[in-house]
């Protein structure tokens, strides 16, 4: 069971946010909060696996700032944000404050659900508008050595997706160990030593859209 916080100004949409939560049995609302004072008085005591936070009433700099109070003091957690225009945020700011997914406020229940599901497996959700928003200078990456064939792309965005090396595994009929095997090689072509990590560098890369 994955435990969700549920964070906005307005009952109303507070009360929307926690909806669409409950309405997936592998999830459930361990508490909700009108501001991030009561979220950083109880996010310790309630210990959220993500926190729903609808930043559209709240100014992107006073989030930020007390988002890093409550990842560096008290309990760190990944935040899936909920904003009408994604192309306004600071990418390179929100992720260093424990942002984990950003998702415009027209996004359906399943997809809700989905990147509330992904971030708690570590995994990164990011609107295309919000990746858009980073400056030129973050979007130049160094070109991998070696490009990721098609299959080994096709696995890194079901990794992106969230799922597990089983499940890929069905999906594309082949072994676990292959699946395995083609993870390894987009580790090492990336750079990188996690999933998360692999994901991240897949999207930077213009590789995969999550």
């Amino acid at each position: 069971m994955i435990r969700v916080m549920v964070v906005a100004t307005s009952s109303v949409v507070r009360a929307g946010l926690s909806a669409v939560v409950s309405s997936d049995p592998r999830l459930t609302v361990v508490g909700s909060a009108s501001d991030l004072d009561v979220l950083a008085r109880e996010v310790g005591q309630l210990q959220p696996d993500v926190v729903l936070l609808d930043l559209n009433s709240n100014p992107q700099q006073l989030v930020w700032d007390k988002l890093l109070l409550i990842q560096a003091e008290q309990y760190p957690v990944g935040v899936l944000v909920i904003i009408e225009e994604p192309d306004s945020i600071d990418l390179e700011v929100a992720l260093r404050t424990g942002v984990r997914g950003i998702l415009p406020a027209i996004s359906t229940e399943l997809e809700i659900v989905a990147a509330v599901e992904a971030i708690a497996l570590g995994l990164l959700v990011l609107h295309p508008d919000a990746i858009e928003s980073l400056p030129m200078r973050a979007k130049i990456t160094t070109t991998p050595v070696q490009t990721l064939t098609p299959r080994e792309i096709e696995v890194l965005e079901m990794v992106g997706s969230g799922l597990a090396n089983k499940a890929i595994a069905k999906q594309l009929h082949i072994s676990e160990h292959t699946v395995k095997f083609h993870l390894s090689s987009i580790f090492q072509k990336l750079g990188v030593s996690t999933r998360t990590e692999a994901v991240t560098a897949g999207v930077r890369l213009g590789l995969i859209m999550l």
